[in-house]
């Protein structure tokens, strides 16, 4: 039996080996600029910036980042939603020769200043209304220049009037902020000429052009080197994988945030490198989207298994065409099978399910879109140039097909390696593969099957979220004894965050009380959403608490409820 069975699989479009270029990131947003100059690039909120000017845009503000005293290899900061200014700080890092870190808008104080210092980031681009928070953050961290930009920036007229009382009512307050010392305005920046390109030393196999921030069990997240080569081999076996697509003429949702790797390769750099628009939404408002996908018709629709479910539960999504959709990729969770089904009836369109990580730029197997067979249960086939085992829990060695053991990646998307991490990253690989903490299987046609996450990580609405992160905040407050932090199932998330108590002796602390203290430090989707007090926890003979019977509980409750159901 060949150790690649899947390559069978494929169909006459799709090539089981692709051809890299050797160029960065940032030169496939000049090539799209030069052969579509005013070809929409951006849409946003009713502006649209073309290719061109997004170019530019890019330009100066790479020009500004060395002005500020970038050097090659320094890390930038994004802390900022979908809009235009994400886009262009993006690739104007990128032409500075500097390191992206994208940073979660979400954040609180304490886990913007952790990745800030991990990240060692001298340059920080944020809205206005994060200002404070950044802010109050800079001093503790090695952040020398805040660039500040504003939603109502890159909106059309009347609306970038309007908006400035519509943050005041949503936010309670309009930040403003001076150009004067190390606090910059976006805007202020575009206002310059636009400068020569300037010349690149980059080795695209071993410079580092993303720190993208994943975590485990290990503790706080870590940051994952993606080089220039990884993220363009990723973009070019999404593109393959896409072979219906029409390059230029396509529009492409973007709803995935930026700061996820997922958006940021199947929207942000497929759309560039296709030459396709990018129709832009800050935030996931389904009422929005429906009406974003009524009137601006787009055709291919990345996203995540609870996206997809908010708007098959829509009330009035019968008002709405989505015919325009053609293809979907979802990713970051489980896709339930009724719920591919019901999207795919609703659009005409087709939902398919794919499977990776941060660690793997990130995609590394999907359903096929267009051809047969698409496997329902299964997260597909590995990509172009992909190569993907069962592992033996005991040896390492690839295991049998149909045998379950932990599923093992190799390929030009895999990471450089963990962020001032060496044993991280010497842990994570083994025999030269990285493994992906998940148990698995694989079926005689290559397909396969996610059975189990061998990591505690919980993955609730798409987002990572980390236990001992959490359990950390709430082991400082004053009535905790000891906390235990479970996903549990939930049909919207997928999982959801569930905190297990003990509290300290002669101690009161009510739910809502230990809720306001997590929302403090933590982003929202962080914050548990149940709690339950114990008298004591289930332990090993030596004191460790056993997460796993917690979640076999709850197993048990759920596959319970569902019988009565």
């Amino acid at each position: 039996m060949s150790n690649k069975p899947w390559q069978q699989m494929y169909p006459e479009g799709i090539p089981t080996t692709l051809i890299y270029d050797d160029k960065p990131v940032q030169a496939y947003l000049k090539e799209s600029a030069v052969k579509h100059p005013y070809k929409a690039s951006i849409h946003f909120m009713g502006r649209e910036l073309t290719f061109k000017e997004v170019y530019e845009s890019s330009l100066k503000f790479a020009a500004y980042l060395k002005e500020l005293g970038l050097e090659k290899g320094d890390r930038v900061a994004i802390l900022l939603p979908n809009c235009p200014q994400s886009v262009i700080s993006y690739f104007g890092i990128l032409m500075a020769e500097g390191v992206v870190v994208q940073t979660n808008p979400t954040y609180t104080e304490r886990e913007l200043e952790y990745q800030m210092k991990d990240a060692g980031a001298k340059i920080i681009v944020t809205l206005d209304i994060l200002f404070p928070r950044v802010a109050k953050t800079v001093p503790k961290t090695n952040i020398q220049h805040i660039i500040v930009t504003a939603i109502k920036d890159y909106l059309p007229f009347p609306k970038n009037l309007i908006y400035p009382s519509i943050q005041k009512k949503q936010y309670g307050t309009v930040v403003k902020v001076e150009h004067a010392g190390n606090h910059h305005l976006f805007k202020e920046v575009m206002k310059r000429d636009v400068p020569e390109e300037m010349s690149s030393s980059c080795d695209v196999d071993c410079d580092v052009a993303l720190l993208q921030y994943t975590g485990g069990t290990t503790g706080f997240p870590k940051g994952v080197m993606l080089t220039h080569k990884n993220l363009i081999a990723n973009t070019r076996m999404c593109q393959a994988w896409l072979y219906k697509s029409r390059p230029g003429k396509e529009k492409v949702l973007g709803i995935l945030p930026f700061f996820h790797v997922y958006g940021m390769t199947t929207v942000l750099l497929l759309s560039v490198l296709e030459g396709n628009m990018m129709i832009l939404l800050p935030k996931f408002d389904v009422e929005t989207v429906l009406k974003t996908i009524h009137k601006h018709k787009p055709t291919i629709f990345p996203g995540a298994p609870t996206i997809y479910i908010g708007i098959l539960n829509y009330p009035d999504l019968k008002k709405y065409d989505l015919s325009s959709i053609k293809a979907c990729l979802s990713g970051s969770a489980p896709l339930p099978v009724e719920v591919q089904e019901q999207f795919e009836r609703v659009t005409g369109g087709k939902l398919v399910e794919g499977y990776g990580l941060s660690e793997t730029s990130p995609v590394t197997h999907a359903n096929f879109i267009w051809d047969e067979p698409r496997v329902k249960g299964s997260v597909g086939v590995p990509w172009p140039d992909t190569e993907a085992a069962i592992l033996s829990l005991e040896t390492g060695e690839p295991l049998e097909p149909n045998e379950i053991g932990e599923i093992g990646i190799k390929g030009p998307q895999v990471m450089k390696g963990y962020w001032n991490r060496p044993e991280d990253t010497e842990n994570t690989f083994k025999n030269g593969w990285l493994l992906t903490g998940d148990l698995g299987y694989m079926d005689e046609q290559g397909f396969f099957y996610v059975v189990e996450r061998k990591k505690d990580t919980i993955i609730a609405g798409g987002f990572n979220i980390y236990p001992r992160e959490i359990e950390e905040v709430l082991y400082e407050h004053e009535a905790v004894q000891e906390v235990i932090v479970v996903g549990i199932p939930d049909p919207y998330r997928g999982e959801t965050v569930k905190a297990y108590v003990v509290l300290k002796s002669g101690r009161t602390v009510t739910e809502q009380e230990l809720n306001e203290f997590a929302r403090k430090h933590l982003a929202a989707y962080k914050v548990p959403r149940l709690y339950e007090f114990r008298e004591e926890l289930p332990k090993t003979t030596i004191g460790k608490i056993l997460r796993r019977v917690l979640i076999e509980e709850e197993k048990k409750k759920w596959a319970e409820d569902e019988k009565k159901a």
